[in-house]
């Protein structure tokens, strides 16, 4: 993202707007200014610009960048003679793997930790090489984005939905229940080759996205919401699904998963109390849909940066660790709110955002052309997607205490980015602005 024509006077009194040390300021002002003329389109799931932090930005709490906000506290080398040992046992005794190259990916998500790896080793008497993810539980002490991270689920739901749909997920390899190897559960896929957009710097500030023709995106987003149509396919009743199913109190999928809901509230706030999102449990139940309509095998985190992509198209859809059973607005108003996040922090700044982007009218005509199934209370659906993320928002807040990056403010609705938002979509404001 370059800054010219007054747009660093407009970022500088952006920034002067956030709350001090949130974790929005700290993402922003750590990765606003380029350092190196990269073109945005290079990037890949592995590849972003570099960015430094001019001198007159306001400076967050902390001086720790997000790409060294703390994820986890195991240790890198040990991980790798880890996984080598590990990897040892799976394969056949002459096997002699060797693992390289152990990293994590900074650009996106904060949630599971994830582990990128080379391995090589020895099969029938020629050498064997690959690329692969691993994704791990978190330690319980690194004050975990959920309070429950189910590995098995997440892989066998990654079998089925590569067994019985054409959504392109990467190919599971591996699953390790115990904890003696990383310290935790955890599950190894092949790595899946393309490029993601972007949550830092996000993708609205200037990416390959951005800057691609509005042809491109409209590809990228009926593309994405095609995702979506497919995996609604499949028979979410099916019994080897039943592990979708939360065991919570409510007669239907959409009360348990609000249940779900108020419970990681209450686990993610402790003493505190955040009364933006207090307001939208209040707001959620008052509004309830009359029908639900048909229930989905929902994918949960449902956002374009959790999609790589090969020029335009999906090449393998990630992070599977909110799925359930429910509705299949869940996963479009998930979709479709989580670009609103990202473009409202542009337009915050005073920067054009991406606006002919994820319109919530364009994004359901796409779903009933493709799945012949209307989409109904897309409103209520973006506000619990709205709801949802705050309470994701304030854990990561947490986490950045828990590591000592930032304290809690006075005001702790402050560090929900969208609060604004969410207040105008409750009060009804939200639906009548301007395009």
């Amino acid at each position: 993202m370059a800054f010219g024509d007054g747009s660093l006077d407009r970022w500088k009194k952006f920034c002067g707007r956030v709350a001090r040390g949130s974790t929005m300021l700290l993402i922003l002002t750590h990765r606003c200014i380029p350092r190196a003329a990269v073109s945005s389109r290079g990037y890949t799931s592995l590849q972003r610009e570099e960015f430094s932090v001019s001198p007159d930005i306001p400076s967050p709490a902390s001086d720790v960048a997000p790409e060294d906000m703390r994820r986890s506290t195991r240790d890198p080398a040990s991980l790798r003679r880890a996984l080598e040992g590990w990897l040892a046992g799976k394969l056949p005794g002459d096997a002699k793997p060797e693992v390289s190259d152990v990293s994590s990916p900074s650009a996106n998500g904060l949630s599971s930790e994830t582990l990128l790896f080379d391995a090589c080793w020895q099969e029938r008497g020629a050498s064997v090489t690959g690329s692969f993810v691993a994704r791990v539980e978190p330690d319980r002490d690194d004050c975990p984005v959920f309070p429950v991270y189910d590995m098995e689920a997440q892989y066998h739901l990654l079998e089925i939905v590569a067994q019985r749909s054409r959504v392109p997920v990467p190919v599971v390899r591996w699953l390790e229940l115990g904890s003696e190897h990383l310290g935790a559960p955890f599950f190894v896929m092949e790595r899946a080759e393309g490029r993601v957009p972007p949550d830092v710097l996000p993708y609205t500030f200037g990416s390959w996205l951005s800057e691609a023709t509005p042809e491109e995106r409209r590809t990228l987003q009926d593309s994405s919401v095609a995702v979506l149509a497919e995996l609604h396919k499949i028979d979410a009743a099916s019994p080897d699904l039943a592990f979708l199913e939360l065991d919570l109190p409510g007669e239907t999928p959409l009360q348990r998963h609000f249940e779900d809901l108020r419970r990681y509230y209450q686990w993610m706030r402790g003493e505190r109390r955040h009364p933006v999102l207090e307001q939208a449990f209040d707001w959620i139940e008052s509004h309830w849909p009359d029908e639900e309509g048909e229930t989905v095998v929902s994918w949960g985190d449902s956002r374009i940066g959790n999609i790589l992509y090969s020029g335009f198209e999906p090449a393998a859809v990630l992070d599977w660790e909110m799925a359930a059973r429910g509705p299949r607005e869940l996963d479009l108003g998930w979709m479709v709110f989580l670009h609103c996040f990202f473009d409202e922090i542009a337009r915050g700044a005073e920067f054009p955002g991406i606006p002919d982007f994820m319109q919530p009218a364009d994004v359901a005509a796409t779903y009933e052309t493709l799945s012949g199934h209307p989409v109904r209370d897309f409103d209520f659906y973006q506000v619990y997607a709205a709801l949802r993320h705050g309470i994701v928002m304030a854990r990561v807040h947490e986490r950045r205490v828990h590591f000592g990056e930032a304290e809690w403010p006075e005001d702790v609705d402050s560090v929900i980015f969208h609060r604004a938002t969410l207040e105008c979509m409750m009060d009804g404001s939200w639906w009548r602005r301007p395009a």
